[in-house]
């Protein structure tokens, strides 16, 4: 099956056994028009977003990416744990230097004990905007959902749109988005779009399985249908205990696995999406329009008005959003689902928000940290991240009041990096901060999954909150929303070797310092030792506007 990414061209083969031959395409660029004007844009296929990919646990599967862009790039296996594969999670100057205009690159990787929705997506900055798809993986043959199985599998993956260039992006301040997309279309709140508009079709009685990936680059997102709820049944490729709900909530990088039934009179829906912005100050907020994709059920008559979707009344409502969040938990005794480990090896709180410099972690500019670390070339990065915060302070209400409280609002630049012993049971609480605003950040772990125990508001305390954590049934997750001046607790096994980052996945905040890397150690076999990278793997240049976007004004791109 070829896919093919527009200015960078991509095929995809994938089996049940090692994959021996793949085929590509050239493509050109396309020229997309969600809203009034038409956008020269890097996509796969020619599509936006970019094409599904279906595979099934166990599967290997195997892409061909040849970059014939004036960008430099990578791609991402979002969620997908990359065991025995490090060198292939596509991590930009972590596990791979980009793949460089007019170069070429083979990611080949094997896809166990996960199942359910992932996508893939470009891991250098703000690419990721126009080059994303889903990563749907079912069951292998004979295994059946830990559900009903549905009448039919639909993805909604949503987007965020710019009537401008991708390197646009990159300006500080930086433009504010124009739209936000549901399956590429921007539906019927827009004059240029009121007859482009994502409409799925269904028959009355029948379930249907909604595959929801927030592909957004910094905008957390409200989904709602009209007159219907939907039992979760999955977050992030992890099954859940059955959940109902009239809203959702979903972070950048987060994905939801739905049961819908319709289950309604004969007619048309609207299915809905409103950015939830959970911060208490910031730039120029962005558009506040409801986006609207059909639900048309069969039997429907195109005279009919459809049934509007009851958004949440306010789109800073925190409430909404840790209601949906706090309430999921997991499907004990589901497939892959594995009891909380209770002896820790290693507890780490580590406090997060955004700063005034740019930049605070220092990305390698000649090498990849993984190959510096495999080599042990001195000098990359320093193995000195700390467990705890440097300085004490009233985290979740943080104001500047002294001179050295104004010096943390510019961090320190530097590499630095916390190392693991194979198989350590780590837990870390993330604390918020309200350094500059308090608001909600999409922290994505690579190579994971976390068990989430438990999320709070205010100021983290371990004689009052450890106690509440849930050891039992948490939900697990690959990225989770840290509460707008709040904390999140999170407990994972470091069995996976390499070269991990944990980052907010709202784009726009990378340069500001949100991000950090894990080194886990070999273990004590070759099978559970860092491999040699693939000869191929590519090299770096000596341009750094490659690797980081310009620093000029402080600004956000939403």
């Amino acid at each position: 099956m070829p896919l093919a990414i527009q200015a960078f061209f991509v095929s995809l083969l994938f089996f049940s056994s090692i994959a021996s031959a793949a085929i590509v395409e050239h493509v050109k660029n396309v020229v997309v028009k969600p809203l009034c004007k038409e956008q020269r844009i890097p996509t796969v296929n020619g599509s936006l977003p970019g094409p599904t990919i279906n595979v099934r646990e166990g599967d290997t599967l195997v892409v061909h990416v040849i970059n014939n862009s004036t960008f430099s790039i990578t791609i991402h296996w979002h969620g997908v744990f990359q065991l025995k594969s490090p060198w292939m999670d596509g991590a930009n100057m972590i596990t791979q230097c980009p793949i460089q205009p007019r170069n070429n690159f083979t990611y080949r990787f094997d896809i166990t004990g996960q199942e359910g929705t992932l996508f893939w997506h470009a891991h250098v900055v703000n690419l990721r905007a126009t080059l994303h798809g889903a990563l749907i993986i079912r069951p292998r043959s004979g295994r059946p959902y830990p559900f009903p199985k549905p009448y039919k599998e639909v993805p909604l993956v949503f987007g965020q749109w710019w009537d401008t260039d991708i390197e646009q992006l990159n300006l500080r301040p930086a433009p504010i988005c124009e739209a936000y997309l549901i399956n590429g279309l921007a539906g019927d709140s827009y004059p240029c779009s009121e007859n482009r508009m994502f409409k799925l079709k269904v028959i009355q009685g029948k379930t249907y399985l909604l595959r929801i990936i927030n592909a957004a680059l910094n905008t957390h997102l409200f989904f709602k249908i009209a007159d219907h709820n939907v039992t979760v049944v999955s977050v992030d490729a992890a099954y859940t205990t059955p959940y109902g709900s009239d809203v959702m909530i979903l972070t950048p990088g987060q994905t939801v696995d739905a049961l819908l039934t319709a289950d309604q009179p004969i007619g048309m829906y609207y299915m809905s999406i409103i950015p939830y912005l959970s911060a208490s100050s910031l730039a120029p907020a962005p558009p506040r329009k409801v986006i609207n994709s059909l639900i048309v059920y069969k039997g429907a008559t195109s005279t009919t008005s459809p049934s509007r979707s009851l958004m949440p009344s306010q789109i800073n409502s925190v409430s909404t959003a840790h209601r949906f969040s706090s309430n999921i938990t997991s499907l004990v005794g589901g497939p892959y689902w594995t009891p909380v480990p209770r002896h820790v090896d290693e507890k780490m709180f580590v406090t997060m928000g955004l700063g005034l410099e740019q930049y605070a972690l220092r990305k390698p500019r000649t090498i990849s940290l993984q190959e510096a670390y495999f080599y042990n070339i001195s000098g990359v990065y320093t193995d000195d991240f700390p467990d705890q915060p440097p300085i004490k302070f009233d985290y979740a209400n943080f104001r500047v009041h002294t001179d050295s409280e104004k010096k943390m609002i510019f961090p320190e630049r530097k590499t630095s990096v916390k190392t693991l012993k194979y198989n350590s049971t780590v837990e870390i609480v993330v604390q918020n901060t309200g350094i500059i605003t308090t608001e909600s950040h999409p922290m994505h772990l690579h190579g994971f999954n976390f068990y989430v125990l438990g999320y709070g508001f205010g100021n983290y305390v371990p004689a009052r909150d450890a106690k509440k954590l849930n050891l039992v049934n948490p939900q697990m997750h690959n990225t989770v929303g840290v509460p707008p001046g709040g904390w999140v607790a999170l407990r994972f096994i470091a069995n996976n070797p390499g070269a991990w980052i944990f980052h907010c996945h709202m784009d726009a905040h990378l340069p500001y310092g949100i991000i950090m890397v894990f080194i886990v150690e070999n273990g004590p076999t070759p099978e559970t030792s860092l491999q040699p990278p693939p000869s191929n793997l590519p090299q770096c240049t000596h341009d750094p506007t490659i690797y980081e976007s310009p620093t000029t004004n402080v600004g956000l791109s939403y």
